[in-house]
């Protein structure tokens, strides 16, 4: 069992920037993957970013050039650093890790970009 508690969400102006993050109760050191997706309202939730243990990164269209996810393998933390937050980026964002057979979400983290 896992736990994922995310933390870092809030309202911030468009532009602004804010960095979530990832507390897992296990070490991630070898963990393939490790992912944020994220909820708004009245939509599906969508994959954000994707980070694997090989190094290699991912991101969603809507958010390359502005995001960026990094592991923390001693502090067992994923983050992700969103600046030139806009509008459409509200909504809550979730840590999710595919572990062995299984698969972990946190409980989420809302993040809300309004003047």
């Amino acid at each position: 069992q896992v736990q994922l508690v995310e933390s870092g969400g809030g309202l911030v102006q468009p532009g602004g920037s804010l960095r979530l993050s990832c507390a897992a109760s296990r070490s991630i050191l070898n963990v393939y993957r490790m992912d944020w997706h994220r909820q708004a309202p009245g939509k599906q939730r969508e994959l954000v970013a994707s980070s694997h243990s090989v190094g290699t990164t991912t991101y969603a269209d809507s958010v390359k050039g502005r995001f960026t996810i990094s592991r923390d393998t001693t502090k067992n933390t994923l983050y992700l650093q969103m600046n030139s937050l806009k509008p459409e980026d509200t909504a809550v964002y979730y840590c999710h890790v595919p572990w062995g057979v299984s698969e972990y979400w946190g409980q989420g983290t809302q993040v809300t970009v309004s003047s």
